[in-house]
């Protein structure tokens, strides 16, 4: 894999130190260098980058208060020539803290520290397993396949529930209750907001006094999960 990076420092001599060494490594790709942070943040906004060697002294808006402004996904090598820093260096969770002058040797390390960094979020990625897009569940001693992108709202009624779907003008009945029908259901694109009823998050358009409205159908806000609909609703 290939790791993208940029160099902040303000010393003109360190960026060429550490511009040499990008180059001597073949994972290492250089995509940009800056003598301040404000031309960083300026520059990374418009070309992302995975990984920055970041100086920590430097005018206007030092490298600790760039690193509250870069993206999460970034990660960051400290390289400077005072060594009170390191402290708050692995308190933002750095991935390396390099002094000056720093040689080719702890450079490279760092680098390899970075490649395994990146090989690992990489991978715990890709063992992700992706989320279901339908859902199988028993209707009159047959088992159906419902498309969650179909469902609107769900009813609970003592043992069974109700599926209101897009496609169906009936819903569908099932033996189940609510407690199993929520576990089956992503948490990302459904919510609980009452004891009975189970709705898609994407399909809400309109709120009347507390209720959710489906056409003609008013949908109770629970008071126990008010709050957990407010906070959906401010994200």
């Amino acid at each position: 894999m290939t790791i993208k990076c940029a160099i902040i420092d303000d010393e003109p001599l360190a960026v060429e130190l550490l511009v040499s060494y990008v180059n001597k490594i073949p994972f290492m790709e250089l995509n940009g260098k800056y003598s301040n942070a404000v031309d960083a943040m300026k520059g990374i906004n418009d070309n992302p980058v995975d990984l920055v060697f970041l100086d920590i002294q430097m005018p206007e808006l030092n490298g600790l208060e760039l690193t509250r402004m870069l993206p999460e996904s970034t990660r960051v090598v400290f390289t400077t020539a005072f060594e009170q820093y390191a402290i708050d260096g692995y308190r933002i969770n750095a991935l390396d803290y390099l002094l000056k002058p720093i040689s080719y040797a702890e450079f490279l390390e760092a680098c390899n520290k970075a490649l395994q960094w990146f090989k690992m979020v990489r991978q715990s990625e890709e063992q992700k397993e992706p989320e279901a897009t339908s859902i199988f569940v028993k209707s009159e001693y047959k088992l159906l396949q419902i498309d969650l992108d179909d469902i609107r709202y769900i009813e609970g009624l003592k043992d069974y529930v109700k599926i209101y779907t897009e496609q169906s003008v009936h819903p569908i009945l099932s033996l189940m209750n609510m407690k199993a029908m929520e576990q089956m259901l992503p948490a990302s694109r459904f919510i609980r907001v009452h004891r009975s009823y189970i709705v898609q998050k994407s399909k809400i358009r309109e709120i009347d006094r507390n209720r959710i409205v489906f056409g003609d159908v008013y949908i109770p806000i629970g008071d126990s999960y008010k709050q957990a609909f407010q906070d959906f609703l401010g994200r």
